[in-house]
């Protein structure tokens, strides 16, 4: 991802300490959600601002070395805690059609959200309480795309009882800077 080189290892032993400690995660008591140190949260917050920003940088700001941060970002890619993708405009880049899209089952809520989750179109799926247990954001070429997922592959799924569709008409706002707690 970032092309800068290696640092030497650090002389200083806040370095070394935290790569023993797991890089500044470790599973907590509770059953596997990764508990994050306050460097990790910094880190975070850090590529949540600017997701190209270099290592060297991010270290200075938390007080690590580039190496140390390195292995903090890692660590926290290989947890599942983060991602550093590029965000689109989806109109940009050819899919002229997105929607939300509202989906109630009958039995395992889990095994129609899997197999939703499967689907290439389904960019967010979420288990939810209220009108809905799923909701669905996909995204598609263009309305024939949107009708042949939602028509023949979502309402196709086992278990999916209804489906309503929200169809965005435009995209005010993307951000994914909510921060860190």
């Amino acid at each position: 991802m970032h092309s800068e080189p290696v640092a030497s290892r650090s002389a200083d032993p806040r370095d070394s300490r935290d790569i023993r400690e797991s890089r500044g995660t470790r599973e907590s008591k509770n059953g596997g959600t990764p508990h994050l140190d306050a460097v990790s949260l910094a880190i975070i917050e850090q590529l949540q601002e600017d997701g190209r920003r270099p290592y060297a940088a991010i270290g200075k700001a938390v007080g690590l070395s580039e190496a140390a941060v390195r292995q903090r970002v890692q660590k926290l890619l290989d947890q599942g805690v983060m991602q550093i993708v590029a965000v689109t405009d989806p109109l940009t880049v050819g899919f002229r059609r997105q929607a939300m899209v509202g989906v109630n089952v009958e039995g395992d809520v889990e095994s129609v959200a899997d197999a939703l989750s499967a689907m290439g179109e389904c960019e967010y799926v979420v288990m939810t309480a209220g009108s809905f247990d799923l909701m669905v954001e996909i995204v598609c070429e263009d309305d024939d795309h949107l009708l042949e997922v939602i028509n023949r592959r979502i309402r196709a799924v086992p278990g999916v009882r209804s489906t309503e569709s929200f169809v965005y008409l435009k995209l005010k706002k993307q951000t994914y800077m909510w921060g860190t707690r």
